[in-house]
């Protein structure tokens, strides 16, 4: 699945499956999940790093490019019968912004141009899921540590 530009301040150019994607995607990963991930089990940098290389080897990243400042990762990928979203990660200085709320109603209206829903998943302890039930999602299940979520489609 293609994220298209949301001009005239988004653009989302995909990651391409090299090292050098795979470190820009894993420090925002640091950067906005370290925190959280630190108040559970610490920072165990390999076994992050193998962790996020699965994840970026399984599914489409893209870049968000805002205003010309590369400000983090999103994925975003088609199923079946929803569309995933995920791999959402903002650097701290770019948090709080409203860049996020943008991203995030801007790929739930390409979800329902397609009258499908949106399925995430977030840590329990993350304060993100405040942005999420704001979007209309809705908890449909649960793992000792992450609470899955889903939005269905307005279409």
């Amino acid at each position: 699945m293609l994220l298209p530009d949301l001009p005239p301040d988004l653009q989302f150019p995909a990651l391409l499956r090299n090292e050098q994607s795979l470190r820009y995607a894993f420090e925002a990963k640091r950067a906005a999940m370290g925190p959280y991930i630190v108040q559970r089990w610490g920072w165990d940098e390999a076994l992050q790093l193998r962790l996020h290389g699965e994840r970026f080897a399984e599914k489409p990243f893209f870049k968000i490019v805002w205003r010309g400042q590369d400000v983090g990762t999103v994925s975003l990928m088609r199923l079946a019968d929803y569309i995933r979203f995920g791999e959402f990660y903002l650097f701290p200085e770019h948090q709080r912004r409203g860049i996020g709320s943008t991203i995030l109603g801007y790929c739930l209206a390409l979800a329902d141009a397609q009258a499908i829903p949106v399925r995430l998943e977030y840590l329990k302890w993350n304060p993100v899921g405040t942005l999420y039930r704001r979007h209309g999602f809705t908890v449909i299940g649960e793992t000792e540590i992450h609470w899955l979520m889903e939005r269905p489609s307005r279409a």
